[in-house]
C-alpha cells in the first residue's frame, strides 16, 4: 500500500482530527524507506547518464597500461574505506538529538507535500468529500454543496437501538435459548420478564414463535433479522459458545445454564457439615451463639427465680 493511501485511510477512520506529527510517528519508518529509495532511484539515473564516459575513459587507461592490479585495487580501497572510518568521530548525544530533529523535519515535509497533493485530489469536482484542516489536524468531511442531500438521508436513518441491562440479559436468553417461553426466561432470570419483552417486541428484536405444546400453551419467542442487522451476526450461530464466557471468566456466564444444570452445579459442592444430635459443635467450629440464643436459654432460670421469690 503505498504512503499516500496509507494517510488516506487514516485520516477517514479518525473521529479527531489527526495531526501532522502523530502522522509521522506512526508513518515515520515507511517515509524514511521511500526518501531512500527515492535517494538510489536518482543514483541510478546519474550512473546510467555517466556510464558511457566512464567505459571511455577506462578504455583509454588500458590502451595506455594504466589500469591497476586486483592486489592493488583491494589495498587502495581498503585504505579508502579505513580513512573514511578514522574521518568520522562519534556522535555525541547532542549531535544524535540534532540529527533526530532534521530527521523528523524531513519526514514532516515530506508527508506535508503528499498531504497536499491528497488534498488536491479530494479538491477535484468528481468528489463528494474532502480533506479540511480542523484544529491543527486533518479531517475528512463531505462538500458544502452536498450538506442538502446528506441532512436528507441522514433524517431517513432509524435511530440508534438502545437498550437497558435488563433488556440486553432478556435479549441474550432468547438468543441462546430458542425458541423460549416467558416463565423460561423468567426462571432463568430470576425476575418476571414479562415487561422487557414487550420493549423488545417494540424494537423487533424479537418475535413470536408459535406456541408450547404444554399446559396453558405459552407463547414461544425467537430472534429477528433486525436481531442479527444490529449486532452484525450472520446467524445465531456466530454467538460466541458458553464454554468461550467461561474462559473470558465473565461472572455471568452461568446465567444461561438451565436449572438442572444448576442444580448439578450445587450438587457438586462439598455437604455442610451438620451439628451432632448432642448439641455439642464440631471440633473447629465457632461456639459464639446466634441471636436470641441468650434470651432462649435464659428463660427457665428467670421462671424459676421468681417462683423461689414468691415461695419466699
Amino acid at each position: 500500500m503505498s504512503l499516500k493511501a496509507k494517510l488516506e485511510a487514516i485520516i477517514y477512520a479518525t473521529e479527531e482530527p489527526v495531526t501532522l506529527n502523530e502522522l509521522a510517528s506512526l508513518l515515520k519508518d515507511q517515509v524514511l524507506a521511500e526518501l531512500r529509495a527515492e535517494e538510489e532511484a536518482r543514483l541510478a539515473l546519474n550512473e546510467t547518464v555517466y556510464e558511457r564516459p566512464a567505459r571511455q575513459e577506462d578504455e583509454e587507461s588500458v590502451f595506455l597500461g594504466d589500469v591497476p592490479s586486483g592486489a592493488e585495487q583491494n589495498s587502495a580501497a581498503a585504505e579508502a574505506e579505513g580513512e573514511r572510518q578514522d574521518a568520522v568521530p562519534a556522535l555525541t548525544e547532542k549531535d544524535r538529538q540534532a540529527e533526530e530533529k532534521e530527521q523528523r523535519k524531513t519526514v514532516n515535509t515530506y508527508l506535508s507535500r503528499v498531504l497536499d497533493e491528497l488534498i488536491a485530489d479530494y479538491a477535484s469536482p468528481g468528489r463528494g468529500m474532502e480533506i479540511r484542516q480542523i484544529a491543527g489536524g486533518y479531517r475528512m468531511a463531505t462538500k458544502p454543496e452536498h450538506h442538502d442531500v446528506v441532512v436528507s438521508f441522514a433524517k431517513s436513518l432509524k435511530p440508534p437501538v438502545r437498550l437497558s441491562l435488563q433488556a440486553l440479559e432478556t435479549l441474550a436468553v432468547i438468543a441462546y435459548k430458542q425458541p423460549v417461553t416467558v416463565p423460561e426466561i423468567s426462571e432463568i432470570r430470576g425476575v418476571d420478564a414479562a415487561g422487557v419483552i414487550a420493549t423488545l417486541l417494540d424494537r423487533k428484536l424479537i418475535t413470536t414463535a408459535g406456541r408450547k405444546q404444554v399446559i396453558g400453551r405459552p407463547i414461544l419467542y425467537k430472534t429477528t433479522k433486525e436481531f442479527l442487522l444490529r449486532f452484525g451476526l450472520k446467524d445465531v450461530g456466530e454467538l460466541p459458545s458458553v464454554e468461550e464466557f467461561e474462559k473470558l471468566g465473565d461472572p455471568q456466564s452461568e446465567l444461561f445454564n438451565t436449572p438442572a444444570e444448576k442444580s448439578a452445579a450445587s450438587d457438586d459442592q462439598p455437604a455442610t457439615e451438620a451439628v451432632p444430635a448432642t448439641g455439642q459443635p464440631p471440633a473447629g467450629a465457632s461456639i459464639v451463639p446466634a441471636e436470641g440464643s441468650f434470651a432462649t436459654e435464659a428463660e427457665p432460670e428467670q421462671a424459676e427465680s421468681k417462683s423461689e421469690s414468691n415461695a419466699r
